[in-house]
């Protein structure tokens, strides 16, 4: 648990600045980067750009605007995830609604995305597969950095899907959204490129079970993480194409381990990927030759 909110303080608030003086001070013991989530909670309360909030701090406050901003740094001072209690997440760009039934879209993510367009670069309308879409993230990318694309994204949970369907309909992209648990409704259809971010967490990650909002089945990959992971190796190499791939995301301390059950599983791997960070985070896969 963070620190209690401060709702008095809030609610005296009259303008920009005393606000984000007050939203931050609240947050100060719940997040890491309480200025940038108070600037953006006030800037959710108000309506407002988060640089209008920066740019004009003088700019008054409404009662109405104050209690919602109570109510929202409550929220967050609670351990809820900031992308929760505004309603969405950015990625590549794309501005995408989350909620419970989601994780919230992480920048580690995006290199899948990367590595799958760098690997489409020249083939002609490239067949695409999003396994376990949850918001949509992977596949909208896709499909707005290559229009040409068809791009298929399952997902087992119907309340992700809905959340998926939601963004790609706002957005504007057409994609084939699938109830299917892994590749159970695309097994007659094979790919250029199939996109994987599993659950990949150890059942007995401590952090698994301090989860309070996200959920559970999107995280946990059973007793090693990689209970997911093997299944999806197991069943990708007939869903590939003859020079397709498939690109894996898993935690920072698996390659060794996707890249042995990879090779076991009949499929070579061709690109060992890391994050900004430096830690190990993808592979790059394709069917062994």
């Amino acid at each position: 648990m963070g620190a209690e909110p401060l709702p008095s303080e809030i609610d005296r608030a009259r303008c920009y600045r005393d606000a984000v003086r007050a939203a931050t001070a609240a947050l100060a013991g719940a997040s890491d980067t309480p200025r940038l989530d108070a600037e953006l909670l006030v800037a959710h309360a108000v309506p407002a750009a988060r640089s209008a909030v920066i740019a004009f701090p003088e700019r008054p406050l409404s009662a109405d605007a104050a209690r919602r901003l109570a109510a929202l740094v409550a929220r967050r001072a609670a351990g809820e995830p900031l992308a929760y209690v505004v309603g969405r997440k950015e990625f590549r760009s794309l501005e995408l609604a989350v909620g419970p039934a989601v994780l919230v879209p992480r920048p580690e993510t995006e290199h899948l995305v990367d590595a799958a367009l760098a690997r489409l670069d020249g083939v002609a309308s490239p067949q695409v597969l999003d396994l376990g879409t949850g918001s949509g993230a992977i596949a909208l990318a896709i499909k707005a950095e290559r229009p040409d694309a068809s791009v298929v994204a399952v997902d087992a949970s119907d309340a992700a899907l809905d959340v998926a369907r939601a963004n790609g309909a706002r957005l504007g992209f057409a994609v084939e959204w699938r109830s299917s648990d892994w590749f159970a409704a695309v097994r007659d259809r094979t790919f250029d490129a199939i996109l994987c971010n599993p659950p990949y967490v150890a059942s007995g990650d401590p952090h698994l079970a301090g989860l309070a909002h996200e959920p559970r089945a999107a995280l946990d990959g059973g007793p090693d993480g990689l209970d997911a992971i093997r299944v999806v190796l197991r069943d990708a190499p007939p869903r590939l194409r003859a020079d397709g791939v498939l690109i894996v995301e898993h935690g920072s301390e698996q390659q060794a381990d996707v890249a042995a059950l990879a090779v076991a599983a009949g499929l070579d791997v061709v690109e060992r990927g890391r994050d900004l960070a430096g830690l190990d985070r993808y592979v790059v896969l394709a069917r062994q030759r």
